[in-house]
């Protein structure tokens, strides 16, 4: 598959997602680079929702460590239970988080971060790493967005 984005022209969010699966399936068949493929995957999504930030964190020696990534330098460390990266691998859950403000021990990267989403990634039962994203504006995640990132990361070959 050609490294191109066909976009869908709608505010309907499902209809994006279900546009954006095969589209990030046909860029990771195939490659077996997992940089090249949490590059590819962070800039669909970037692109594709126009996100304020998005990227993948690695659990390296107990802490996570930043990985590929769109959007503005982010934090390079972040500790097991801290901030809510940290705090979506110790739940071993996804979180949604309609105010960073208000998220107890947020760690604020950015100051224009506004809501946030992590989705844990597990490679046989483990979590390997966390799929991170911000946006600019409060609310903007939801269980739509949950559902389908979490179908994403399984695409992802660790």
């Amino acid at each position: 598959m050609a490294e191109e984005l066909k976009l869908i022209d709608t505010k309907d969010k499902t209809i994006q997602y279900q546009s954006l699966l095969p589209q990030i399936e046909g860029l990771l068949n195939g490659e077996d680079d997992l940089i090249a493929n949490l590059a590819n995957v962070s800039a669909a999504l970037k692109q594709t929702f126009n996100f304020f930030w998005v990227g993948f964190y690695l659990v390296k020696d107990q802490e996570l460590v930043l990985g590929p990534f769109q959007g503005p330098i982010a934090c390079t460390r972040i500790s097991f239970g801290k901030g809510v990266c940290g705090t979506a691998w110790k739940q071993q859950e996804i979180i949604i988080v309609d105010n960073v403000d208000e998220f107890p021990g947020h760690i604020a990267c950015s100051s224009l971060s506004k809501s946030e989403i992590v989705v844990p990634v597990r490679k046989n039962g483990i979590i390997v790493a966390v799929l991170d994203i911000d946006s600019d504006e409060q609310a903007q995640f939801d269980e739509t967005d949950a559902r389908f990132l979490e179908q994403i990361v399984k695409l992802i070959n660790f």
